[in-house]
Order: structure tokens, then C-alpha cells, then sequence
């Protein structure tokens, strides 16, 4: 049989199977390219249109014009990572064909920062306030066909810069879609796909459809359930009314989606109209249990288990807010590989391609709407915790809009992330009882001698609600406005339970804001764990933002009743900084450009099994512990000096070098991170003592107190007094040699695909240089481009488009973005008369 009639013959079988071998009835396009942008004021969205002496600047989406304007002191702050924002105008113009006259047309956008105006054709579509909301608008009245150019507009307001704790971008920094279908159709997120029975041998899966348009009442939809092998393993006809389909499906064996296995599976849904299919979408979900339990903590799919979360915020380092995906797969891998299995999507709504990833890879995910309600946090300007913004208008944001705008934008974000397996939880906010100032003085007239983070507090409702009710006069705004974002999100959804990150506990068990909730989030709260669970036994307790130190941890793992820890941060993050240059604050388990910060691997020993050690060295002079014969070991926090703020300290990692390069002679703190029984220490192959782990309780951490000598330190892990790990850090020479690393040199050709490579500057016998900073100039070759580069510093404010950076801790990186082409690219880094290696990156058909 020729391959032309076997074409054929497929073809024409799944024409008369009633399948759409013609294709869907709905198209999807890309609707990233193209665009036109221009930084500054323009009159009107008419001006934009047909004035010809604008500059425009030809771009394409995502674009966050923040990050590409680069860091500077004026007109900026240090709240927003010293980054501008400012009014930015968008321009697409495009054709569309006679063939698709009378279809519904709409476009989605992911995300616009913020204050955006929309026009189609000098047609005014809408305004959204928000700039984390996802959104469309139904262009179909407006629009032309055949040869007349059709011409989107889109104004971008952030001349308020200075709106947010911590950066947020500009522009049009998440996708954007154009999306065409037939009058009568599936709207979007009008499939949502529940599975209240599971088990190991069945599952329910109740899958509920909206149906709109003219005629749509005599619709029929048809559901079916595709495996990740691409099998139907069931399907149905949806039973209607009024618009609304529902139906229960059942699935035999299934394939549950977990942390551990992320199985995901297709809902088919398919809308025929006498008789024909008019409409078809395909929505992607898992099939999973879990449970929050006031005594046992959380389950999945029946199994108890430990959260070990992250917080993270919508940037990416060099990229800002514009993220590729790719960039979120090598971060969330990251996350996994240190043991993490969990996200808080801090704090406001993040992007699609984020959540996929969650879903794809197997992370839970606490989905949280707002940093603030009506009333706003405050604004730093020179450094974090400055308040100095307060009452500016460069500070004004969403709180301005809450009123009349956070129903819809929380219902939006539930309709669209509603089929996320990942999606355990609903945040309704964060930290918001700052904003209120009565909880904190309700907190001081209870506790007025209280050691902040040390001493539990009042939380005997009977002393608490008097005090919390004679300063509001029983009527306390807080809950009431919980309740009711509460009330919203119930609405929406009844398989997920509610939560909110909060910072005074013992009030708002008293008050009725933890009332609101199903599960009460205990930000920086660890002291109140225990009182709180004997005072509310039924309470249901999550740490939903906790310090990224051992005691935080030890007070998760070692309480049933706490189902887990979100540690601050998973990645550093712009902004909340200060001051000029600190652009962000790098707090995480990784740094700006995603190399593994010493926390990071401290934490991998703490949430992983398999045998670990890591070393890093501290000057005796410059550290927090030191040691004496009589006393041992001591550790003294040094806070940060005024001006700063000093309880930033507590955020902060302990001072340490990840190399051995000191004075002959110097007294340096050695400090070893493991999860094996004991640790031995050896300089040049002699031994400098075996020390066990249980000695040091307290931190976690086993030092010793030694001489510099250079050589080689290695320290072995020993369980059972075997040898089963060991690392070393190594005194290296002069800089000679450059090593590239990438963990993926094969990228798609889809012009999204991302990879980052890695730069290490090395001595003549390859021995990493850890402690040297020097320019380092990319050089790129074939079909992919330069797409950004950094170091991962918090005090890196080199531009991050352009080709040559700084080594940070004799490191760099850059990121590679793939073209539409195949071929083979090549890169070479060079930093003075020394060459790196040819890395050589393949670019392949999608």
C-alpha cells in the first residue's frame, strides 16, 4: 500500500467517523509577534493609530519593559527593585480572512501591568486595574475582514512605580491569544472538571460545561476522558440545563496524579448542533484526593506527608516578569531536586505557564489573590522597611480598585486555575492584618512583655475577644472582609478549602478572621504552633510563611498536627531591597540566575534522604558562631545596622564563602551541612576530627574552628561508620580556563525555547575559583539568540541585555533562546586573553 493511499484512506475514516479530521472548529492563534511598542505619553488610542511621528519600537510579547530599561536611581525605589515603570503604548496591526466572518472572535491576555485600556479598530474594549488578572475581550462586532487591516491598541499605565512591595514589571509581560470559534461555543474557562471519589480502583470524574451563544440551548456535548498515552478511556453525553452540562464519568484504575507521579489526563469536550461540531476544547486535569486534618496534617491521595513548600514570587531574574516557560520548568526541577513539593504563589496570581508546570511536574500549589485589600501596605523608597512612599502617589495601587474590582478578579483567577491538579488550596490574602492596625494593638495590650518570635502569646479567646472588640466596637472590618472574599471563593469552589497567610494568629482566632477560613496560615509564627492547636483543637494550621532556618523546619517535621512550611523564598526575587544596589533580596535556596545558594543545600540535607555534605567557610572574625574550650559552640545574630532595617537579618543566611582562599594563618569556621550520622574534616588527607551530627541540635550545622592552610578540605559523610559522601573545596591558582554547563543543549525550535548556560572560571588544573569577580563576554553563533545574561548577585545592576557580565563567586550565566530555525548554534565565553570551550547547542524541529 502507498503511503499517499494510506493518507487518504485515514483521512476519510475519521471524516465519516464523526471526528473533525478537518480540524477543530475553534483555532488558537499565537498572538505574540508583531507588536509595536512605544515608551512615554501619546495623546489617544486614535493618535496611536494614525500619528506617524511616533516612535515605535518593534517588539514581541512577552515584554517587560521595566526589566530592558534596567536598574536606575531615579524615579525608582527600592520596594520595586529600582526598576521604572512609567505609560507604555502597544500596537498590533493584522489581517484576518473573509473565511472567518461570522465566527465568535475573542483575545485573551495573561497578564498586563497594569491599569490597561484596550481598543480594537479606535473601538474602547475595557480597563483592568490589576495587573496580575487574566482577561479577553469579544472582538467580533469590530472587526474587519479580507484585505483592511485590523489595529489593537493597548495602553499600559504604571506611572505609579512604586504600587508594589516588591517588583512587579511592565507592559504586556504574559501571553497573549486570539482565539476564533464558531457563534455557538464553549466561553473560556467554561470547562471545570472535578473528582470528588477517588480511590486506587475508580475515580469519579464530574466534569461541568458553560455553552453560550445563539441556538446554544439545543446543543449536545460530548465528554471524553483521554490517558497520558492519548487513549479514550471513557466518554459521555453531558446532560443541560440552562446552558450549564454536567456529567459524571467513571474511570477504572486510574492514574493519580501526585508530587511523586504527576499524571494528568484530557477532558475532550465537544459541542455538536444538529449534528455537527461546532466547538471543541480540551481541558487537562489529574484525578487526586487530599485532606487537611486539624491532629494528622495533610494527605494526597490518602498518603500523609510533609509539605515542604517555597514561597515565589512572578519574576525571573534577568527576565523580570516576562517568563518562558522553560525558565519555570528549570526552576521548578530545581525546587524538586532540593526535595521541595510545594509552591505559595506569592502573593497575587501567577502565570498559566507556571501552573502548567506545577501540574506537569508534580508541585501542590497554594493559589493566593491579594497582598493587600482596601487598604495599602507601605512603600519603601531607599531601603526595605523605609516606608517613605507611603501616602505618594508613585504608591498608589489595586487597593484603590479592591472595592470595586476584587469579586471579579478573584472569581476570574478561580474560573481560570480551577483544573490545576496542583491547586490545593485558595489564599485569600497575606499578611493583611499589618493593614490593621487594632490587631496589632489588640497583640500589645495582651503580651506587653512578649520576645518577639520567642515568647507564645495570649490565645485564650475569653482574654483575647474582649480586647479585639472594645477597639473595633464588635465590628471588626477585617473579618467581615474575609468573610466575604471567603464567601466568594466558596461560590466558585467547594473542593478546596480557604486559607490567608496570617501574622497575628492568637487575634484572629478571636476575632473571626480565622472563621473565614477553612485553614489558618501562620506567617513567621512558629511559637504559637503548639498554643494555638491546645487552645483551638479543631483548627486546621499550615506554615504559610516561615524563615528558611532549621528551627523553622524542626518545628513542622516535629508536629503532626502542622501540615508543613513555605520557607521565604524558593528563589531570590527583585525588589524589597535596598540600598542602591541591592536590587532584591537574594533569601533563597537559589540565586538570581538559579545556581544553588548554601541555604539551598542545607535544606536539601534537611528534606532529602539520599547521603549529603556541604561545606562553606567563614572568617572567625567576620561570623556569628564562635567557640570557646569551656563553652563550646555559640551563635550570636548580628542585626543590621541603622539606617537598615534590622530585623532583615532574620531573613538573611548565615556569612559564609563557599571556597578556602583566606590568610595563612587565619582562624577560619568551617561549617558542614549533612544529613548523614557523623562528618570527618581533612586538609591535604589529615584528619581534623570526626564529629557527629545529634551534637548539634540546636542548628543543625557541624563546625570546626581551624587554621588556613592552603590545600585541599574535604569533609566524608559516614552512616554506620561507613564513608557514603564527600565534598571538597580546593585553594585554586590564577584564572586560566572557562568550563560551560547546560543541562539541555538540544532547545525546540519554537522560538520560546530557553536553556541556561553556565560559566566557571577555573585555575589550569580545572579546580573551580569560587572568589574572583571579572568580566565575562558572550559570543553566540547560529540560529538562536542572546536572550539575557547575569550572575545571580543582589547587587548586580549591569544591564541585563548585552553581552558581557561580571562574575559573581567566579560565576556567570546566560540564557539562550531558540529561533524558528534548525540548526546547530555555538557559544564561546571569553574573560581577558582566557577562552572557554565551544559549547554547541542543537536547535530541533518542534
Amino acid at each position: 500500500m502507498s503511503k499517499r493511499f494510506f493518507l487518504v484512506a485515514a483521512s476519510l475514516f475519521l471524516l465519516f467517523s464523526g471526528l473533525h479530521a478537518i480540524g477543530s472548529p475553534r483555532e488558537t492563534d499565537d498572538f505574540n509577534f508583531g507588536w509595536q511598542f512605544h515608551l512615554g505619553e501619546i495623546k489617544d488610542a486614535n493618535a496611536a493609530a494614525n500619528d506617524s511621528d511616533i516612535d515605535w519600537q518593534a517588539i514581541r510579547l512577552p515584554h517587560d519593559w521595566s526589566i530592558i530599561e534596567s536598574y536606575q536611581q531615579e524615579n525608582t525605589g527600592a520596594s520595586t527593585g529600582f526598576l521604572p515603570g512609567g505609560i507604555g503604548w502597544y500596537q498590533k496591526s493584522f489581517l484576518l480572512p473573509e473565511s472567518d466572518r461570522g465566527k465568535t472572535i475573542w483575545v485573551e491576555f495573561d497578564g498586563v501591568y497594569c491599569k490597561s485600556e484596550v481598543w480594537i479598530n479606535g473601538q474602547r474594549l475595557g480597563f483592568r486595574p490589576s495587573g496580575y488578572s487574566s482577561f479577553s475581550y469579544d472582538l467580533t462586532e469590530f472587526l474587519n475582514f479580507g484585505q483592511k487591516a485590523n489595529v489593537m491598541t493597548v495602553k499600559v499605565d504604571h506611572s505609579a512605580y512604586l504600587d508594589s512591595r516588591w517588583y512587579t514589571g511592565s507592559g504586556i509581560y504574559r501571553n497573549v491569544r486570539l482565539v476564533k470559534t464558531s457563534p455557538v461555543h464553549i466561553p473560556q474557562w467554561g470547562v471545570q472538571v472535578t473528582t470528588p471519589n477517588v480511590d486506587a480502583v475508580s475515580a469519579d470524574v464530574q466534569v461541568r460545561a458553560s455553552v453560550v451563544g445563539p441556538d446554544g440551548d439545543n446543543a449536545e456535548l460530548q465528554i471524553s476522558i483521554i490517558d497520558s498515552d492519548g487513549t479514550v478511556v471513557a466518554t459521555k453525553v453531558a446532560n443541560e440545563s440552562d446552558g450549564q452540562f454536567e456529567s459524571t464519568i467513571a474511570v477504572s484504575m486510574p492514574d493519580l496524579w501526585s508530587v511523586d507521579t504527576p499524571n494528568l489526563y484530557i477532558a475532550r469536550t465537544t459541542v455538536k448542533l444538529n449534528g455537527s461540531v461546532v466547538d471543541e476544547t480540551e481541558t487537562k486535569f489529574g484525578i487526586r484526593s487530599f485532606n487537611f486534618d486539624a491532629n494528622k496534617g495533610f494527605s494526597l491521595n490518602g498518603e500523609s506527608m510533609k509539605i515542604k513548600g517555597v514561597n515565589l514570587h512572578h519574576d525571573a531574574g534577568a527576565v523580570g516578569a516576562a517568563v518562558p516557560k522553560a525558565i519555570w520548568e528549570d526552576r521548578v526541577r530545581k525546587l524538586k531536586s532540593i526535595g521541595g513539593n510545594a509552591i505559595r504563589m506569592s502573593h497575587n496570581p501567577h502565570s498559566v505557564e507556571l501552573m502548567d508546570v506545577c501540574d506537569e511536574m508534580g508541585m501542590l500549589v497554594i493559589d493566593e489573590f491579594f497582598d493587600e485589600w482596601h487598604i495599602p501596605k507601605d512603600k519603601s523608597i531607599v531601603y526595605v522597611g523605609d516606608n517613605k512612599a507611603k501616602g505618594l502617589d508613585i504608591a498608589r495601587g489595586y487597593s484603590e480598585y479592591f472595592d470595586e474590582w476584587a469579586q471579579r478578579d478573584l472569581k476570574d483567577l478561580i474560573r481560570r486555575d480551577f483544573n490545576h491538579p496542583s491547586v490545593i488550596i485558595w489564599s485569600i490574602g497575606n499578611e493583611i492584618e499589618w493593614t490593621f492596625p487594632k490587631y496589632s494593638q489588640a497583640f500589645k495590650i495582651l503580651n506587653p512583655d512578649a520576645v518577639a518570635h520567642e515568647t507564645p502569646p495570649v490565645f485564650d479567646p475569653e482574654k483575647v475577644k474582649p480586647v479585639i472588640d472594645q477597639l473595633t466596637g464588635g465590628n471588626d472590618p477585617l473579618a467581615s472582609t474575609a468573610m466575604q472574599l471567603s464567601a466568594w471563593v466558596k461560590e466558585m469552589d467547594t473542593s478546596r478549602p480557604v486559607t490567608c497567610g496570617s501574622v497575628r494568629p492568637a487575634i484572629a482566632a478571636a476575632s473571626g478572621y480565622a472563621d473565614a477560613v477553612d485553614i489558618l496560615g501562620f506567617n513567621y509564627r512558629a511559637e504559637c504552633y503548639d498554643i494555638a492547636h491546645q487552645t483551638y483543637p479543631d483548627l486546621k494550621i499550615i506554615g504559610s510563611e516561615n524563615w528558611g532556618a532549621y528551627s523553622e523546619w524542626k518545628s513542622v517535621k516535629d508536629r503532626d498536627f502542622v501540615s508543613g512550611m513555605f520557607a521565604w523564598t524558593g528563589f531570590a526575587y527583585l525588589g524589597e531591597a535596598g540600598p542602591w544596589p541591592r536590587k532584591g533580596l537574594n533569601l533563597a535556596f537559589f540565586d538570581f540566575a538559579g545556581s544553588k545558594t548554601p541555604r539551598g543545600h542545607f535544606f536539601e540535607c534537611l528534606w532529602k534522604d539520599e547521603p549529603k555534605v556541604y561545606m562553606v567557610t567563614t572568617p572567625a572574625a567576620e561570623s556569628e558562631y564562635s567557640y570557646s574550650d569551656s563553652t563550646g559552640w555559640s551563635f550570636e545574630m548580628q542585626m543590621l545596622p541603622p539606617p537598615l532595617w534590622g530585623d532583615l537579618r532574620r531573613w538573611e543566611w548565615y556569612r559564609v564563602n563557599e571556597h578556602w582562599a583566606y590568610e595563612d594563618g587565619e582562624d577560619i569556621v568551617v561549617q558542614v551541612y549533612t544529613n548523614c550520622d557523623q562528618a570527618e574534616l581533612f586538609l591535604d588527607g589529615n584528619s581534623l576530627g570526626r564529629q557527629a551530627l545529634a551534637d548539634f541540635p540546636d542548628d543543625h550545622v557541624i563546625k570546626w574552628l581551624v587554621p588556613y592552610d592552603r590545600g585541599k578540605l574535604v569533609v566524608k559523610g559516614f552512616n554506620d561508620g561507613k564513608a557514603v559522601e564527600e565534598f571538597s573545596l580546593e585553594t585554586p591558582g590564577t584564572p586560566a580556563r572557562i568550563e560551560l554547563a547546560c543541562d539541555n543543549e538540544i532547545l525546540i525550535a519554537d522560538r520560546y525555547d530557553v536553556v541556561r548556560v553556565t560559566v566557571q572560571l577555573q585555575d589550569k588544573l580545572g579546580r573551580p575559583i569560587t572568589n574572583l569577580e571579572t568580566p565575562v563576554t558572550f559570543q553566540l553563533s547560529g540560529p538562536a539568540e542572546l536572550l539575557a545574561v547575569d550572575n545571580g548577585s543582589e547587587n548586580n545592576i549591569q544591564s541585563h541585555y548585552q553581552s558581557t557580565v561580571g562574575t559573581n563567586n567566579g560565576r556567570a550565566s546566560a540564557l539562550i533562546r531558540a529561533g524558528d530555525e534548525v540548526g546547530t548554534c555555538k557559544l564561546t565565553v571569553s574573560a581577558g586573553s582566557n577562552l572557554s570551550n565551544t559549547l554547541k547547542l542543537k536547535i530541533v524541529s518542534p
